[in-house]
């Protein structure tokens, strides 16, 4: 396996297939592959952060979402961060 830094879209779309095939492979940390897949991994990573690189969300809006998927309501929260008022 050769290892080519990711320049472009095009080569990001490969790495990404290779990384997929490892994953795949569900190898040990220790072998060949699986050492292949940290560095691929790795590479993947730097080039998302800083081609796709996300703000961080909204706290209250991370708050209403983590709710949502919970299916928790307002007086669900009451204990972790206080008065009806408060929320």
């Amino acid at each position: 396996m050769e290892v080519r830094p990711i320049r472009d879209e095009a080569s990001y779309r490969a790495m990404l297939a290779q990384v997929s095939d490892l994953v795949e492979l569900d190898p040990a940390p220790d072998s060949p592959e699986g050492e292949a897949l940290e560095v691929l991994g790795t590479l993947v990573e730097v080039y998302e952060s800083r081609h796709y690189a996300m703000a961080p969300p909204d706290p209250i809006e991370a708050i209403k979402f983590c709710m949502s998927q919970s299916g928790l309501t307002i007086g669900d929260m009451v204990p972790y961060i206080g008065p009806r008022n408060r929320l």
